[in-house]
């Protein structure tokens, strides 16, 4: 239990250090924010109970929402994909045996694990642009916007199971 707790805290840590001194400043021409702190709701065990995932994606996005001066957009984001989480793995895995505990790539197919990164990267992008807009009617930029921050996203999550998450 300790052990968990050190390294999920870590994660976190390094997450939203990670995302508000780096991710944060990275745009090209208004359309790619990437945001990879989504990770650690991804990364949450299977197992773990629904409140303690529910919570840390509410800590987590306040967490980047304090150092990125936005008033509860990730917050409210992260906790949306926290939430649907459970049913995404159920609909994307076949059956009980397919499920790993831990929903990391080197635990599952890269196949499944880049199906579940897009649809809770693209849930999260997509509760996360139009709060910040709070319009629809910019419909097409904003989901232009929204799908090409996904794929810079989730090129960058891929790609750090490879370098970092190698559990």
């Amino acid at each position: 239990m300790i052990r968990w707790l050190i390294k999920y805290g870590i994660m976190f840590v390094v997450l939203v250090l990670v995302q508000v001194l780096v991710f944060n400043h990275v745009q090209f021409s208004g359309f790619v924010n990437p945001y990879v702190y989504v990770l650690f709701v991804m990364l949450l065990p299977l197992s773990t109970p629904r409140y303690v995932v529910l919570l840390g994606g509410f800590f987590i996005g306040l967490a980047v929402d304090v150092f990125s001066n936005s008033p509860g957009m990730h917050a409210a984001a992260t906790v949306v994909i926290a939430y649907i989480r459970p049913f995404v793995v159920r609909s994307i895995s076949s059956r009980e045996e397919d499920r790993n505990d831990y929903p990391g790539l080197k635990q599952n197919k890269f196949s499944w694990f880049l199906y579940y990164t897009a649809i809770m990267v693209f849930f999260h992008h997509f509760i996360l642009f139009f709060l910040e807009y709070l319009t629809f009617s910019h419909f097409s930029s904003t989901l232009l916007k929204i799908i090409i921050s996904s794929v810079f996203s989730i090129f960058v999550i891929v790609l750090s199971q490879f370098l970092i998450f190698r559990e």
